[in-house]
C-alpha cells in the first residue's frame, strides 16, 4: 500500500485550504529501494549498476482512472485509486547487483527532488547483476486516496 509523503500532504493542504499555490510535477520519477523510506524521506534508494529512477507523464494514458485498471478517461470512480497504465521498466543492472529491492517512492525530479508518494513491495526482489531489467508490468503500481 502506498503512501503519501509528509511534503505532499503539506503542499496539498497548503493549496487546498490556506491559499498557497503547489504546481504537481508533470513528470514523475519511480524510484526503487532497499531499506524503506518514511512519510519523513529516508530509506536507501538502490545506487550504482546503471540504476536510474524511471519517468513517467502524468498523463490520462500512463495512468488509470479511478474507475478502473486500464482506463484512460478523466477519473469518475468512486474507488479513490489508480495504477500504472504501461510497464514501468528500470535499466538493466550491469557491474554491480542492486540488492533486496524491498520498497518504492515516487519523486518530482531525476535525482534528488522531494518525494510525494512511498510504499513497500508485497514480495522483495533480489536484483542481481545481469538480471533481467526489473519491471512493474502495467497495473501493478497502485495508489489511493481515502
Amino acid at each position: 500500500m502506498a503512501a503519501l509523503s509528509s511534503f505532499l500532504i503539506n503542499k496539498t493542504l497548503d493549496a487546498l485550504l490556506r491559499g498557497t499555490a503547489y504546481v504537481y510535477p508533470a513528470t514523475v520519477y519511480i524510484a526503487l529501494f532497499t531499506t524503506n523510506p518514511t512519510a519523513a524521506g529516508g530509506g536507501v534508494e538502490v545506487a550504482g549498476g546503471a540504476y536510474a529512477r524511471v519517468a513517467v507523464v502524468g498523463n490520462l494514458a500512463d495512468w488509470a482512472g479511478t474507475q478502473g485498471a486500464g482506463t484512460t478517461a478523466i477519473s469518475s470512480g468512486a474507488s479513490g485509486a489508480t495504477s500504472n497504465n504501461n510497464p514501468v521498466t528500470f535499466p538493466a543492472p550491469v557491474g554491480a547487483a542492486w540488492g533486496v529491492i524491498t520498497g518504492f517512492a515516487i519523486f518530482d525530479a531525476a535525482t534528488a527532488g522531494n518525494m510525494l508518494v512511498f510504499g513497500a513491495l508485497t514480495t522483495p526482489k533480489t536484483v542481481n547483476n545481469g538480471d533481467a531489467a526489473p519491471s512493474f508490468p502495467a497495473g501493478t503500481l497502485q495508489f489511493s486516496l481515502s
